[in-house]
């Protein structure tokens, strides 16, 4: 069935249609919260939330295409909330799945590069999250991000020198 149809479905009430929107995206969302918080339940804390304000919401969202668009906005909001209510982790307490490590990375160069995204602002971090961890064209990103193309290059540049600088500064 098409996105359409499942949205106007969801939209209506059918609780069916909403979830057979949400359920091929379960995964991309979760690595998406895992992103920001570092931690596996609070991750999946952040997409049960979004799940659920996504359900109270749907009424709003106007353009059906958009869906997933307005979900991961959904997602980074809930996300960013959630780190403004907790404190933040020391480098030990967190957790990094095994399958983020690659066989050119090992353990402590993925954590060097967890804790440079960090101290990232939340607009680069979203930017470096979408375009690399999601894999997102850079249209895709503005529009999750709700700005313009150039402005999203321009993020996506500043972030990344700050990356190269602060790994740097770890080797």
């Amino acid at each position: 069935m098409d996105i359409n149809s499942l949205v106007y479905r969801a939209k209506k009430g059918d609780g069916s249609a909403y979830w057979e929107l949400i359920e091929p995206k379960k995964e991309n969302l979760y690595r998406i919260a895992f992103c920001y918080v570092k931690n596996e339940e609070d991750a999946l804390d952040i997409v049960s939330e979004t799940i659920y304000r996504g359900l109270l919401s749907i009424g709003k969202l106007k353009i059906p295409e958009y869906f997933y668009t307005w979900l991961t906005r959904i997602l980074i909001n809930c996300a960013i909330n959630h780190l403004k209510k907790v404190k933040p982790l020391s480098s030990t307490e967190r957790e990094i799945p095994d399958s983020t490590v690659t066989e050119e990375l090992d353990r402590a160069q993925v954590m060097d590069l967890y804790q440079a995204i960090d101290q990232l602002d939340s607009k680069h971090k979203s930017v470096i999250i979408l375009k690399y961890i999601e894999d997102l064209t850079l249209a895709q990103t503005a529009e999750i991000l709700n700005m313009p193309v150039g402005t999203v290059k321009t993020y996506l540049n500043r972030a990344l020198k700050k990356l190269k600088l602060d790994l740097r500064e770890v080797m």
